[in-house]
């Protein structure tokens, strides 16, 4: 039988014991505590039950006390009522309408971890960091991830009202946006001056192999560095993280480990020779919406000192979830360890420090996003930099021009 099917069973029988007040004998001030609050948890359901002014449902009233324990864990851990967990396992087999968010839950609201480029939330100006506060005028305080991401998904040409609000903003900002069908090409190159630009915005299927064709590609065209743009990557398969690390990592190197409650450690290292040259620079561009399998690079490519981070600090996403069923057909989506970087940074909540910290106003954001809507009106295509209106791509291809080689002269 499977872990997670064991761990069903036993949140299921937990569940059950709650309602029928079972309770193993106790023993010592810690199981005698948790005696007393599993008592105190069915003194509540029972008073509920037989005094509440109307009809109450057991299994509602059993899924909101599963869904509140879940959201007082983390941002990340979840319950799923049956309809929930089958359409989270669902395929996205036909299109989907969306607007291009990734989004986790912070102190019980929606909050954007990064909007994905070149999606409506992007062109509308969505900002990591902003709390969503309404959906189509609906408070969001008692919704859970499913609820939001629910809500704001829907057919390819309808419309979708957000209130958010926003770090320094006074007032809620109203954003009405169209759903589209969400295609993200994930990895997008082009040639600045003498130096190759690599823009990776999700680590979807296949983004390593992308990567490594990106590098091949500017290395064939005598690059002096390369520069590797991971703002606003919300991150995505831990494989994919691996397979873009080994592209510029020696073999045999640790990219990244995880650990369990129980201290269970799962190591994960590069598996083959890296493909950029060890003498050729590497700097790589973080944000604040760069978060878990981009911090994962990031952290790895800088405790081995293969390249240098520019930017500000990332979003400090790092943890692992398993997707546990129970007997009912719900199931609850459970944080079960932290991924750490090779030195043993621990990257949740806390994020990566970039090595040159070059902060970016709003005012220059709006100007350089201003600059790439004027250029996609005229006509271009592909990835698009302005290095003059970017102060952090700028100062990241100074250091490659001044002939620094960053960290490739210590071997990685």
């Amino acid at each position: 039988m499977s872990r997670f099917k064991l761990l069903g069973m036993f949140f299921a029988t937990f569940v059950v014991g709650f309602l029928l007040g079972i309770a193993g004998a106790s023993q010592g001030s810690r199981q005698e505590d948790e005696y007393r609050y599993f008592r105190m948890f069915t003194d509540v359901f029972r008073t509920v039950k037989e005094n509440y002014v109307g009809e109450v449902n057991t299994r509602e009233l059993i899924y909101g006390a599963l869904n509140g324990m879940l959201k007082s864990l983390d941002p990340f851990s979840a319950f799923f009522t049956p309809e929930q967990y089958r359409e989270f396992r669902q395929e996205t087999g036909g299109e989907f309408g969306g607007v291009g968010i990734e989004i986790g839950m912070d102190k019980g609201r929606p909050i954007v971890i990064s909007p994905i480029e070149g999606t409506p939330a992007y062109r509308a100006g969505i900002k990591s960091g902003d709390t969503i506060i309404e959906i189509d005028g609906e408070d969001t305080s008692n919704m859970n991830l499913m609820d939001v991401v629910r809500r704001i998904r829907g057919k390819p040409g309808t419309k979708v009202t957000l209130t958010i609000m926003r770090k320094g903003v006074d007032k809620p900002i109203k954003v009405e946006l169209e759903r589209a069908i969400i295609k993200v090409e994930s990895v997008k190159w082009t040639k600045v001056q003498d130096v190759g630009y690599i823009r990776l915005s999700q680590f979807t299927e296949g983004a390593g192999r992308e990567v490594e064709r990106a590098v091949r590609n500017l290395m064939s065209q005598g690059v002096k560095g390369i520069v590797l743009d991971l703002r606003n990557d919300p991150g995505g398969l831990l494989t994919e993280a691996i397979n873009v690390s080994e592209v510029f990592l020696k073999e045999g190197k640790l990219v990244v480990y995880t650990k369990t409650k129980n201290g269970e450690v799962t190591r994960y290292f590069s598996r083959k020779k890296p493909v950029l040259p060890e003498n050729v620079p590497l700097l790589v561009l973080i944000n604040r919406g760069s978060a878990s399998a981009s911090e994962i690079v990031a952290g790895a490519l800088q405790d081995h000192k293969r390249a240098i981070l520019v930017g500000e600090r990332s979003f400090g996403k790092a943890s692992v979830q398993n997707i546990i069923p129970l007997e009912d057909g719900s199931a609850i989506k459970l944080t079960v360890a932290h991924y750490y970087t090779p030195l043993g940074r621990l990257i949740d909540k806390k994020g990566i420090q970039p090595d040159v910290e070059v902060k970016v106003s709003e005012e220059q954001e709006e100007k350089l996003q201003e600059a790439i809507r004027q250029r996609r009106l005229q006509g271009a295509t592909g990835v698009i930099v302005e290095p003059e209106l970017d102060p952090q791509l700028k100062r990241a291809i100074e250091i490659i021009k001044s002939g620094h080689k960053g960290y490739a002269h210590t071997g990685g």
